[in-house]
């Protein structure tokens, strides 16, 4: 793992401890099934970069209670709760390396169990008592569910231009880290300027992350990515490097893309071609290039805080969001 990575886990090693404790408690049902596919799907390898963003700005903004673990435990919640969501429509058969819950206890088991996460988020949100949070967090899930369908609508339309695809980027994935960092600097009582602060860094970082994993997709091992390389073509998904490409590509390259994003299934030659036509079209050099200056507009929206080492933990934990590999 990225020694970035390594070192913000390093100053949040107790928390984290108490954070995977509590997901274990919160799976507490009645219904064997329930803990059986939560549990496989928590415990699968997953990098904790909301909660760690929570905890990490609850630090931040000086708090000292408890409640960063039970909310740290609600983002990962809903953040799985979607994942298993998106499997079942994307009939994905790897997740982080495994086998997907949909691919292992069906579609079924997958959305119900997804239901289970998302109510069970509400229902800790609601004792916490934290109106603010809540109002924040119920607002982030519903801009999800929109993003999704917005999603849904782009499937293979290649005049998809950049403008949607960061819209759907910035409802689908972005809004949850940002919400993950309002609320972990609300339990300390941040100011306006500081809470606007977090959202616009919590927002830019959401924004690089699902630029440099859209690129990851075409590009990454398997062995490392945990998924399957080009998923996202084989469903139809124009994401950023591909979208970056058609800009430069000829019109009968224009025409092949198209005609490979609407077959049954994707082949190798087919992914290759797509592939090689990115990289000469400067694809993947463009998505990175506007990853790292979202990463540095993220960076920038912490000086607003005082130095330490949170908002330090904070500016290597959004640099590693460029420098990942799977």
């Amino acid at each position: 793992m990225c020694e970035l990575m390594l070192k913000a886990m390093a100053l949040l090693q107790d928390d984290l401890v108490l954070v995977e404790r509590r997901f274990r408690e919160d799976l507490e049902s009645d219904v064997q099934l329930i803990r059986k596919v939560g549990e496989y799907v928590l415990a699968s390898g997953g990098k904790r970069i909301r909660p760690m963003l929570l905890l990490l700005c609850a630090r931040l903004a000086g708090y000292r209670g408890v409640q960063h673990i039970a909310l740290a435990s609600v983002v990962e919640f809903i953040h799985t709760a979607t994942l298993l969501h998106d499997d079942v429509v994307d009939s994905a058969v790897l997740r982080r390396g495994n086998a997907s819950a949909n691919s292992v206890w069906g579609n079924e088991a997958s959305v119900l169990v997804g239901d289970f996460l998302f109510a069970k988020s509400f229902s800790i949100m609601v004792r916490g008592g934290n109106l603010g949070v809540l109002q924040v967090l119920s607002d982030a899930t519903t801009m999800m569910a929109e993003g999704e369908v917005m999603q849904l609508i782009n499937t293979s339309d290649l005049d998809l231009d950049e403008e949607r695809y960061m819209t759907v980027v910035r409802t689908k994935t972005a809004v949850l880290i940002s919400a993950a960092c309002r609320c972990g600097g609300m339990l300390g009582g941040v100011t306006e300027e500081q809470d606007r602060a977090l959202d616009n860094f919590g927002m830019d970082l959401g924004l690089a992350f699902q630029l440099m994993d859209d690129a990851l997709d075409y590009v990454a091992e398997q062995a490392e990515f945990g998924k399957a390389r080009g998923h996202d073509l084989a469903e139809g998904k124009v994401t950023l490097p591909l979208i970056a490409a058609l800009r430069q590509c000829s019109a009968e390259e224009r025409r092949r893309v198209a005609s490979i994003i609407e077959t049954e299934e994707l082949s190798a030659a087919d992914f290759d071609f797509v592939v090689a036509l990115i990289e000469r079209c400067d694809g993947f050099g463009y998505t990175s290039r506007r990853a790292a200056e979202l990463v540095a507009s993220a960076q920038r929206h912490l000086a607003v805080f005082p130095d330490g080492p949170a908002r330090q933990a904070l500016y290597e934990l959004a640099a590693f969001v460029v420098e990942r590999r799977h």
